[in-house]
């Protein structure tokens, strides 16, 4: 296959596509997403055989327990794009609302109307379900997109595609609206990147490799993240109970996510009191705690503990391993995270609604939460329905990114015969 030549003709076809996307009625679009739900749920047990298929394949290639944890598919998660898709439909449809109207001096009216991206290209990895979440955003704003997932989920991408592919030619929607790359080649990354005659933006999901390697080489725009590095801090005014709620649930709920706590900070007042209450209930979920040497005194003879390293500020572990350190109290809490945050989400646990507030102006990441855990910054429990991804970018899209996020605006201006003088 000519990989270059392929990718072309994937991208002729998702522009020709993207003009009947964004001119189809909100019912049509929505009875698209409605008949993929039902055929999702029709086949759960096909899609779990080829989803079996995928984890055999990636267990004997060794792949890494993170990777394998985004991989399976389970009946909670199919039952989750399920409801995914279903909660997509019941939003509001962005695509050609009118906004900030206003009369000008000359007597012309001057406002803005939102409109899809046109073609977006979503690259990710090891997550099957990211195909379904993607589809299903791009066809509710209007968009085409092309999919490429990773080779270690080819078998049940293949099988999903299908299902989108029915849902679409049921609703009378072009089969193009939405492609699935059906190739593992590499080289198929690096063409869809470099195609801005017909790719508008690039979603990228997966690891800091390959978004290191997409921001060198692409030359269409990116909504994208490097990675999750994210902080919960333990001020002295915290509620201690809710704070081992927060902090264990945010560190162990999983391991894998870009929303998982990495680093733990705990005010000086309030460490003796919290440190050892949280290092047993860590201890029981075998996490590795790197400490630094003032969190280390207090933790002395608890399992798994080791010295921190500078290196372990600045580590998304994706793995059972927490940094903790003890800071004076909140002033240092955000010098610390706006300096190694890589500012995707960061909470505060305190009953201070003083230092709250100071807290979610003044620390500069994506989500910022108050006594809630990290794990809440996603699309789905932020009520967006589905995300295509998260962006610790500051321009265009900020934090997970849903409907309205695939969407831009355009001037559009209503005269009464009004000329310029």
């Amino acid at each position: 296959m000519d990989i270059t030549a392929h990718m072309q003709q994937l991208g002729r076809q998702a522009r020709a596509a993207s003009r009947a996307m964004a001119r189809a009625s909100t019912a049509t679009r929505n009875k698209a997403l409605l008949l993929i739900a039902d055929a999702i749920e029709r086949d759960a047990a096909a899609l779990k055989a080829a989803n079996q298929q995928d984890l055999d394949a990636a267990r004997a290639a060794g792949l890494a327990p993170a990777l394998l944890d985004r991989l399976a598919l389970s009946d909670k998660a199919i039952a989750t794009m399920v409801d995914g898709l279903r909660q997509i439909v019941a939003l509001p449809d962005p695509i050609g609302e009118i906004s900030n109207m206003k009369v000008r001096p000359s007597g012309i009216q001057v406002g803005q109307m939102r409109v899809p991206l046109g073609v977006i290209g979503i690259i990710y990895e090891a997550r099957p379900n990211v195909t379904v979440d993607a589809a299903g955003l791009c066809i509710k704003s209007g968009n085409a997109t092309i999919l490429r997932g990773g080779s270690e989920a080819i078998h049940c991408n293949r099988a999903l595609a299908q299902l989108v592919a029915e849902g679409l030619a049921g609703a009378g929607l072009p089969a193009h609206g939405v492609q699935v790359v059906d190739t593992t080649d590499r080289a198929a990354v690096g063409a869809l990147i470099t195609m801005p005659e017909y790719v508008d933006v690039i979603v990228p999901r997966g690891g800091k490799g390959l978004i290191e390697r997409l921001m060198k080489e692409a030359t269409v725009p990116m909504i994208k993240h490097l990675d999750g590095i994210c902080h919960v801090y333990i001020d002295s005014k915290a509620d201690i109970d809710k704070a081992l709620r927060i902090a264990l649930n945010a560190k162990t709920h999983r391991y894998g996510t870009c929303n998982t706590m990495e680093t733990l900070l705990v005010a000086r007042d309030i460490a003796p009191a919290v440190l050892p209450r949280l290092a047993e209930l860590y201890a029981a979920k075998e996490v590795e705690l790197r400490a630094d040497p003032e969190s280390y005194e207090i933790l002395r003879g608890y399992p798994n503990l080791v010295e921190a390293v500078e290196e372990d500020w600045r580590t998304e572990y994706l793995a059972p391993i927490l940094s903790v350190k003890v800071v004076a109290g909140i002033d240092e809490a955000m010098e610390h995270i706006n300096t190694y945050s890589s500012k995707h989400t960061e909470a505060i646990v305190t009953e201070d609604y003083s230092d709250a507030m100071r807290f979610l102006r003044e620390v500069d990441s994506a989500s910022v939460m108050v006594n809630a855990s990290t794990r809440f910054a996603d699309g789905f429990e932020y009520g967006l329905g589905a995300e295509i991804g998260i962006s610790n970018d500051k321009l265009h899209a900020r934090g997970p990114v849903g409907l309205e996020g695939l969407t831009s605006l355009k001037y559009v201006v209503f005269g009464h015969g009004e000329i310029r003088e």
